[in-house]
C-alpha cells in the first residue's frame, strides 16, 4: 500500500513533468497585464514570431511574470519589465530565443517587444511597450533589431500613464530611470481562446 508521503511525491512528480498550455494552436493568443495602475491586453503574433510568443508565454502561464516590475520606464520611449521581483533580485531565465526582429513587425507605438544585451540572440524574458514610434529599434540592413511579437489592445491609457511616472537612478542596482514608485505587474493571464 503506498503511504501518503510517497502519494503526494507521486503527484508532484506528475505535476511537474505535466505539459504546460500555451495554446500552440492559437495564432494571435491575448494576455491580460493587471498592474498597479491598471490592466492591459496584448494580443500576440505567433504568424510573425513564434519562437517569441512561445518562450513569452511560457513565462506567463508558469507565473514567472506574476509580482515583477517595470523597472525602466523612459517617457516617449520604452515602459520595460520582467526580470525583477519587489525585492529587486533578477530572476530566473530559460534559454535565450532566436531573435526574430526581421518578421516585418515595427517598433511602433503601443507594440511590445523583446528586450536584449548587445548580442542579438540573448533575449530571455524581459519585455517592454513601446510608449512611441521607436522605428531606430528596427532591423537594418548592418544590424539586428528588436523583436516586436504583439500590441496593445486594450489599456493603453493605462500604458501612457505608466510611462509619465518619476524616475531616479536606483541606487541598489545603479540603474537608471528606475520608477520612484514601484510599478508592479501583479499577474499575467493567458485569456481564454
Amino acid at each position: 500500500m503506498m503511504s501518503i508521503f510517497s502519494a503526494l511525491i507521486l503527484l508532484v512528480s506528475v505535476a511537474a513533468h505535466a505539459k504546460i498550455d500555451i495554446q500552440p494552436d492559437t495564432l494571435y493568443p491575448k494576455v491580460e497585464f493587471d498592474t498597479s495602475m491598471g490592466k492591459i491586453v496584448v494580443e500576440l503574433d505567433r504568424t510573425r514570431a513564434p519562437r517569441t510568443v512561445d518562450n513569452f508565454l511560457t513565462y506567463v502561464v508558469k507565473g514567472d511574470y506574476d509580482n515583477t516590475l517595470f523597472h525602466r520606464v523612459i517617457s516617449e520611449f520604452v515602459v520595460q519589465g520582467g526580470g525583477l521581483n519587489p525585492k529587486l533580485e533578477e530572476l530566473p531565465a530559460m534559454d535565450p530565443v532566436i531573435n526574430e526582429s526581421g518578421n516585418g513587425l515595427s517598433n511602433g507605438l503601443g507594440t511590445i517587444a523583446m528586450a536584449r544585451d548587445n548580442d542579438p540572440h540573448s533575449a530571455t524574458r524581459q519585455f517592454y511597450f513601446n510608449v512611441a514610434d521607436n522605428k531606430k529599434l528596427d532591423p537594418s540592413k548592418r544590424r539586428w533589431g528588436y523583436a516586436v511579437f504583439g500590441e496593445v489592445m486594450e489599456g493603453m491609457d493605462v500604458l501612457e500613464a505608466m510611462s509619465l511616472v518619476p524616475t531616479e537612478n536606483n541606487q541598489t542596482l545603479n540603474w537608471p530611470d528606475f520608477p520612484v514608485t514601484p510599478i508592479v505587474l501583479k499577474k499575467a493571464t493567458l485569456l481564454p481562446r
